[in-house]
């Protein structure tokens, strides 16, 4: 099985170094050079389970999800376990989002100049460690003398190629079985954001559960679905539930489909569209669906509110391109200079070329003296890196 692994943007000196991982294969295999990847970077280990919600769990992905399934299979080779082993989670390879603070638009092809649809974002979290990060959202000080790695400092890119599925390219943060955002070689992109940045409280710890987890929806999405329309029928019909705070997904396709699925509090499910530019930050767009009759931001909302007026504005009418996305998504980055008094940054800004099934992304390296932010030279990742033999 091809696996190549290198580091892409950053390193030791910088705030962030960006693995790309590339494998082809089996998911089975696939799933096995991940779990060894996170393993390697991130010292992920199993962690326990109760046996009756285990074997739930596998039977809801053999009958939903199997791609995900065999690459859980592919974990438990490379550790050496059974993978029918109903004492442990083999997925979950890594950690989860707890809160961020992102925008997302989709420009659909009939309003682009060049006729192709694109989908962009800026991901943007917290520069702390884990610890201290946990202690802020709990609302107690930073432990002294934490010397952990920022949560953060080691994305990765991830492009598979199975022998059984579409090859995807995929970007996260800390949990290599999930995704953030991604593309598949169908031309179709996902995106997560935070849902509700005002009213969310810190996280429940009610573990994995029977379906799928928020930051697997993404990558669930790119490796059974083409397009949006069937990305929406796949959505409808399964179980989800938050682990980490609650999301919401932006969805687009090459053809001009796209839409914003959030669920509410209740369990009502929602899928928001657009017949122009889509913009999505972190507030649920079926409460507020007009972008001229947004409330006043608060402390807690992450300026979800000006965020989202400010690139709605820039996004507006035709003759749209990629570059009036990435300068609409540049002006509400959030740096030291963002009235917030939360520590975040945008971390990546990705824009996804739908009809080239490409990822092009530029990741942040840390700040200047002065304060500006610094960033590594935009990428770009096809979602077909390999040639099927």
């Amino acid at each position: 099985m091809p696996v190549t692994t290198e580091i892409v943007a950053g390193g030791d000196a910088d705030f962030m170094a960006v693995h790309h991982v590339t494998a082809s294969g089996s998911q089975t295999e696939i799933g096995r050079a991940l779990a060894e990847q996170a393993r390697r970077v991130h010292g992920w280990r199993p962690q326990p389970a109760d046996p009756v919600k285990a074997r739930a769990r596998r039977a809801w992905f053999a009958r939903h999800w199997p791609q995900h399934l065999a690459r859980m299979r592919g974990a438990a080779e490379a550790l050496g376990l059974d993978p029918d082993d109903d004492t442990v989670h083999l997925d979950g390879a890594g950690g989860v989002p707890v809160g961020s603070a992102c925008s997302a638009s989709y420009y659909p092809p009939g309003r682009t100049t060049d006729g192709r649809a694109v989908l962009g974002r800026n991901y943007d979290f917290f520069t702390t460690s884990a610890e201290a990060l946990f202690a802020m959202l709990h609302g107690r000080p930073a432990p002294e003398g934490d010397t952990g790695l920022p949560l953060s400092s080691r994305p990765h890119v991830i492009t598979s190629i199975p022998d059984d599925g579409p090859a995807t390219t995929v970007l996260t943060m800390n949990e290599l079985d999930g995704a953030m955002e991604g593309v598949n070689e169908h031309g179709l992109a996902v995106a997560l954001l935070i849902a509700d940045a005002e009213t969310v409280s810190a996280p429940v710890e009610a573990g994995p559960q029977v379906g799928l987890a928020t930051a697997q929806l993404p990558r669930f999405l790119l490796d059974t679905c083409t397009t949006a329309a069937a990305a929406l029928d796949a959505l409808l019909g399964a179980k989800q539930y938050d682990l980490g705070v609650p999301l919401h997904y932006l969805v687009g396709d090459r053809s001009g489909d796209a839409f914003v699925w959030e669920r509410g509090p209740g369990g009502d499910e929602h899928a928001v569209r657009s017949d122009g530019a889509l913009c999505v930050t972190n507030h649920l767009l079926h409460r507020h669906p007009d972008p001229a009759d947004l409330p006043e931001d608060t402390v807690e909302s992450l300026l979800t509110y000006r965020r989202h007026r400010t690139i709605a504005e820039r996004s507006a009418g035709g003759g749209l391109s990629a570059e009036r996305m990435r300068e609409a998504l540049d002006v509400v980055r959030v740096d030291a200079a963002t009235d917030t008094p939360y520590p975040v940054r945008t971390l990546w800004r990705s824009v996804f070329d739908l009809d080239r099934c490409t990822m092009a992304t530029r990741f942040y390296l840390g700040d200047e003296p002065g304060g500006a932010p610094r960033y590594s030279p935009e990428l770009e990742f096809p979602a077909r890196t390999l040639q099927r033999v």
